[in-house]
């Protein structure tokens, strides 16, 4: 029996030092594809505590198998069943267990092809050149523009100090069920990537989870599903303000373009937007971003177009100002580090900023929004309590002085964590799951 169970002996031990050793490290790279984090130290650690935990539960079995079988640890020859036993249970139960693992790994499908695939791409990620969050929104760049002292609550605040958490989460409650004028559309559900294909089915229950909470929808592409965005809003009695995402790729630009054009000539479109932080990503200059735009309000004469960018990208660039029918900024005062007692005034310091440059055209704040997880910014600290307070401050500024606002973001989505860190993917006021947060 010993000879029969030799070769799986080999192979059981042969794997625990080699071949798990290598299958981890591949685990672990197929980990950080899917959740953005290296996390070597867990798997590390639960390897280990399995293989211990292993071999103290060989130990004790060894013990009661001797006593079953009538080991005799005083006799000079063993009995003929305590032999057989002996054969039987240290040969047949290794055997057994090679085969059990063996069924219980029949579905691991990680090729070296595979894993050399997951290799390029966290190692693409990793060289890509979109900047990091720190060099895309300056800490502090309100500060450099303006000379006022911003340490001061906005009028519209409400003093949190005196309230329990009770009160205060009834008061988003209310102030949600109040309505929002606008949300940014987060489409992607978890283990989903930019690049997937969205489905209508998909698109359009996300879409009814949150149509009762607002009054407009903005999505960012035209393209991989987007399209649907526009078509479930109106199929819910919301109005759409629909972007064409544009980059450093001429081709996928033109494609976004057409589709953006076909959207609105459908009927989908509200507000037609081209672009989202191209200048912010360094991807395009500000005459190429003006060159879309124009072939944009050429193609739809009747509809309002603009380019949405960081609110200090318009006083830098006037040019665009000229270009945009409205004015679409995005105002993060987490990204600059801003207190969160110190956000809504801060916020309303950017809108001015732009205000003053607009020429007389309408400015909408097209994303703001505050984390409730993730690594803190300066001052800025990501929690659940900020993330409301945050939420029932701007809307109240928001309504008392008739400024049009969408808030970011409707869902979590994990994929951010690539790109934002672990702080991306915190911006939802509903979860990955779809279920309603900060309750």
């Amino acid at each position: 029996m010993f000879i029969f169970a030799l070769p799986l002996f080999s192979f059981g031990i042969g794997s625990l030092f080699v071949l798990m050793m290598s299958m981890t490290a591949d685990v672990i790279d197929l980990d950080e594809l899917n959740t953005g984090l290296r996390r070597e130290g867990i798997f590390g650690a639960i390897y280990w505590w399995m293989v211990k935990f292993g071999f103290a539960i060989a130990g004790l079995l060894s013990g009661l198998i001797l006593s079953l079988i009538g080991f005799d640890a005083d006799a000079e020859t063993q009995t003929e069943g305590a032999i057989i036993g002996l054969r039987a249970f240290f040969s047949g139960l290794p055997i057994l267990g090679t085969f059990i693992a063996i069924l219980v790994m029949r579905g691991y499908d990680m090729t070296e092809d595979r894993a050399n695939e997951i290799r390029e791409e966290l190692d693409r990620r990793k060289s890509a050149k979109t900047p990091d969050m720190e060099f895309k929104y300056q800490e502090g760049k309100l500060l450099s523009m303006v000379s006022q002292d911003l340490k001061e609550r906005a009028g519209t605040d409400i003093d949190f100090s005196g309230k329990s958490n009770s009160e205060i989460k009834k008061l988003y409650l209310n102030s949600l069920k109040n309505g929002l004028h606008g949300l940014c559309f987060s489409p992607y559900a978890e283990g989903q990537d930019i690049g997937d294909i969205l489905s209508e089915k998909q698109i359009g229950h996300r879409m009814e989870v949150i149509a009762p909470y607002t009054k407009w929808v903005r999505s960012f592409s035209c393209t991989e599903g987007n399209e649907f965005i526009p078509v479930a809003a109106r199929e819910n009695g919301l109005k759409t303000m629909a972007g064409a995402w544009i980059g450093d790729n001429k081709t996928e630009n033109d494609q976004e373009i057409q589709a953006l054009i076909e959207q609105a000539n459908k009927g989908h479109v509200d507000i037609a937007v081209v672009g989202n932080e191209v200048l912010l990503r360094g991807e395009l200059s500000t005459e190429e971003i003006i060159h879309y735009v124009k072939t944009v309000k050429e193609a739809l004469p009747n509809i309002p177009v603009g380019y949405v960018d960081a609110y200090y990208q318009f006083v830098q660039n006037p040019a665009l100002v000229d270009a945009c029918d409205v004015i679409l900024v995005n105002c993060y005062p987490f990204w600059e580090g801003c207190h969160i007692d110190q956000s809504t005034s801060y916020l309303h310091e950017m809108y001015k900023a732009v205000k003053k440059i607009s020429k007389g055209k309408p400015v909408i704040i097209s994303e703001t929004g505050w984390p409730s997880e993730g690594s803190q910014t300066g001052d800025a600290v990501a929690s659940q309590g900020n993330a409301i307070k945050y939420f029932i401050n701007v809307q109240n500024w928001a309504r008392e002085e008739g400024i049009e606002l969408y808030y970011f973001s409707s869902f979590d989505e994990s994929w951010k964590v690539h790109h934002e860190g672990d702080v991306g993917q915190r911006w939802g006021i509903w979860d990955k799951n779809e279920k309603l947060k900060n309750i």
